[in-house]
């Protein structure tokens, strides 16, 4: 039972930085002790990384060893009870997993610095990953050196490690990701059954394509199942909208609310404790009163 529930998640409430009153509702993973405090390793983290597909500033969190994505959802009409009070702004975060091999791709992808036909460099982790920009890449360097020796050649001198992507191993991996994803549509949806193999394909492509750039990743792929691009992304979903970016999301100065109501900000600092709104009514009190006036 232990175990679902950190599968799933925890409903946890958000406070904002100083000078900023109004909680928020996120669900994320947390550990077997609930504790989400920070780590010099990155663990709980939130981290501002490159996405794949755009190339904007996104959250993401590292949490048991496993890359989290950040995702905002908005209702028009709803609202949140945090405890005792109510949190009027009605929308919802999640954090999901997301394969880092994606993220990681068009980095690994830079760092080979090819030139025409040649295969380019072999290159240690610690430097394709580092990025004055993104300094978050240094806290993810055993996760990469684990997930792209699916997609990377390996040499070994010594005790280091030198990677340099495969496009061939990359192609594999895709065509794997493509029939995962084909299986689950039918299983997910009869409709995916009843209709051809060449669409499904379709919509197995266009859901992998909010991850890939089109060159050369999608095109090569699309080359490979024969299919054509410009038709498979046309009418591709837009689930990039739903994630959360610094420059435009509130989530950028969302901390990590630890034990006793303690908020652990992005950097590792500690935060004032959530407060109640100052012009919010406690719930108790609300009810108290009209249960007097009742006959």
């Amino acid at each position: 039972m232990q175990s679902s529930r950190r599968c799933l998640g925890a409903l946890v409430g958000m406070a904002w930085y100083d000078g900023m009153k109004e909680p928020r509702l996120m669900i994320c993973p947390i550990s077997q002790d609930g504790n989400r405090s920070e780590n010099r390793s990155g663990e709980g983290c939130i981290l501002s990384l490159i996405h794949p597909k755009s190339g904007n500033s996104t959250w993401y969190m590292l949490k048991d060893g496993l890359l989290q994505e950040f995702n905002w959802f908005k209702q028009s009409y709803g609202s949140w009870f945090l405890g005792d009070y109510v949190c009027e702004d009605g929308s919802l975060y999640i954090s999901t997993p997301v394969d880092p091999i994606f993220i990681f791709l068009p980095i690994f992808c830079n760092a080979r610095l090819k030139k025409g036909k040649e295969q380019g460099m072999f290159r240690q982790i610690d430097e394709i990953l580092f990025n004055n920009d993104y300094p978050s890449y240094q806290c993810l360097v055993s996760l990469a050196e684990q997930s792209m020796q699916l997609v990377c050649e390996v040499k070994e001198i010594g005790s280091l490690k030198f990677f340099r992507l495969d496009d061939s191993k990359v192609l594999s991996w895709l065509c794997c990701k493509v029939q995962h994803l084909k299986t689950a549509l039918i299983k997910l949806d009869k409709n995916y059954a009843a209709q051809e193999e060449k669409e499904t394909l379709k919509e197995a492509v266009s859901i992998l394509g909010e991850y890939l750039k089109d060159e050369p990743w999608l095109r090569l792929l699309c080359s490979h199942l024969k299919l054509d691009l410009n038709e498979t992304m046309k009418e591709s979903p837009r689930m990039e909208d739903d994630l959360l970016f610094p420059e435009k999301s509130v989530a950028s100065s969302h901390p990590h609310k630890g034990k006793g109501g303690t908020a652990w900000t992005s950097n590792g600092k500690q935060s004032k404790k959530l407060k109640a709104e100052t012009d919010s009514h406690n719930i108790k009190d609300m009810f108290r009163r009209i249960s007097r006036r009742a006959p």
